[in-house]
């Protein structure tokens, strides 16, 4: 868990960032309906989460630089018994400015009668735009009001800015508190994906993969990250692959996307192993290339290397072995300068990662690829993709899709693999499987 004081470390640190004539509000992610009266799980702004850690629905943050009367606000749902026979205990008002260490809560309901009045007299509104239009709507019908009282004297705001432009590069930088959640997450996830490969064997489905991944995770109280991707077969080579119902034959390679949830944090892991624990001659071949991309590619994450080292050199590893096995043809130097290796490998090889599985802060500065420094995570995530159509291409590579995956975290001298506990290594997948088997034949 992450500590009070660290949220408030936070707070006061994207104050002194706004400055003290401005306001910052930051709304709770909406509920969304599955279908009819069912809701999907309910999951809370990562911005509100980073500020304060509170989980409910129907709230509001808002900040307030300077003022005398309390600094860190926050609007929540009034305590109601009924509705918490059905739905779960609220904290309310009344009990969460203690536990959360703020200096003071309100009623959501009142937000209308109150807001506008913190608004006067602040010239800059911070606030994440586009994400949520009916939000949007009461945050300008807020300002408007206290335009309207202009002629009294009151000064409005001038300036709206993208709260993402301040709050999201603070959560590009991971705390130590955070790295320790995000370890133990790997850790879960890790622990599931081991899980899975000694599970695996033909004749099951992928949903029972699936099973496995999401059992691990809430044993350990942590949630799925995202919609695992669980393909055998042809569907690796689907790269958002979604179905998971597919049977798992015999010969056939498993890609296992998934990560583990802990606290908000996100882990992120890619697996791919062999249905009947051998890899054969070609899924072998395919498999080397793209674990010696990612080994290039984790070199080259350590501070002051930009951030598109990591998918340079591991682009140039693929692009040499697609020449090498023959899934390409030309020379090196053409099929890098003329994108050629994009027709099997056709992604980035990671993104930025925490609180958000596509974690947030920009990547380029000024049109420049940023340069790594500690404290940031991100994934490294090579892969290879041989559609079972692919025109022109030898018939023992198609259909095999590979991506190895890990969670890289920058330090002061070099990285660290959040996510070494479940093995990469042909060997060791294999040895993994096996004993799965012995397990339970």
């Amino acid at each position: 868990m992450i500590r009070n004081t660290e949220y408030a470390r936070r707070r006061r640190q994207l104050m002194r960032l706004a400055g003290e004539d401005a306001i910052v509000i930051v709304p709770a992610a909406p509920e969304r309906i599955r279908s009819h009266d069912t809701h999907h799980p309910y999951r809370q702004s990562s911005d509100l989460l980073y500020l304060c850690g509170f989980r409910e629905p129907e709230s509001v943050l808002v900040l307030v630089p300077g003022r005398k009367a309390g600094q860190a606000l926050l609007f929540c749902r009034e305590r109601d018994r009924e509705r918490e026979t059905w739905e779960g205990r609220r904290l309310g008002p009344e009990a969460a400015a203690e536990a959360l260490g703020l200096d003071d809560a309100w009623d959501v309901a009142d937000i209308d009668e109150i807001l506008p009045g913190l608004i006067e007299g602040r010239s800059r509104v911070f606030y994440e735009f586009g994400r949520d239009r009916e939000f949007d709507l009461r945050v300008l019908g807020w300002v408007e009001r206290v335009r309207g009282k202009a002629r009294q004297g009151v000064p409005p705001p001038h300036e709206f800015l993208q709260l993402g432009h301040l709050l999201h590069e603070m959560r590009l930088f991971k705390s130590r508190d955070e790295l320790r959640v995000m370890r133990r997450a790997a850790a879960i996830a890790a622990e599931a994906h081991c899980a899975a490969m000694r599970a695996v064997r033909p004749g099951l489905h992928e949903y029972a993969i699936e099973a496995e991944l999401i059992y691990r995770f809430r044993r350990h109280g942590a949630v799925p990250a995202y919609e695992s991707i669980v393909g055998a077969g042809a569907n690796a080579c689907v790269l958002h692959y979604r179905d998971n119902d597919a049977p798992l034959r015999d010969g056939d390679l498993l890609l296992v996307d998934a990560g583990a949830e802990l606290h908000g944090y996100a882990s992120d892991i890619t697996r791919t192993y062999p249905v009947n624990g051998r890899f054969s001659a070609a899924q072998r071949a395919i498999y080397d290339l793209v674990l010696e991309a990612q080994r290039a590619a984790i070199a080259e994450v350590r501070p002051g290397n930009h951030w598109d080292a990591p998918h340079e050199a591991a682009v140039r590893v693929l692009a040499e072995g697609f020449l090498r096995l023959g899934l390409l043809k030309g020379s090196l130097d053409k099929v890098l300068e003329d994108h050629g290796y994009r027709r099997f490998y056709m992604h980035r090889t990671g993104h930025w990662l925490g609180l958000d599985v596509h974690d947030v802060g920009d990547y380029r500065i000024d049109g420049e690829p940023r340069l790594l420094e500690p404290g940031m995570v991100l994934t490294v995530e090579p892969g290879c993709y041989v559609a079972p159509d692919s025109k022109g291409v030898p018939a023992r590579w198609r259909g095999i899709g590979v991506r190895i995956e890990d969670d890289v975290v920058v330090t002061a001298d070099g990285c660290e693999v959040l996510t070494d506990g479940v093995p990469r290594e042909p060997e060791a997948i294999e040895a993994l499987i096996a004993e799965g088997r012995r397990r339970d034949p």
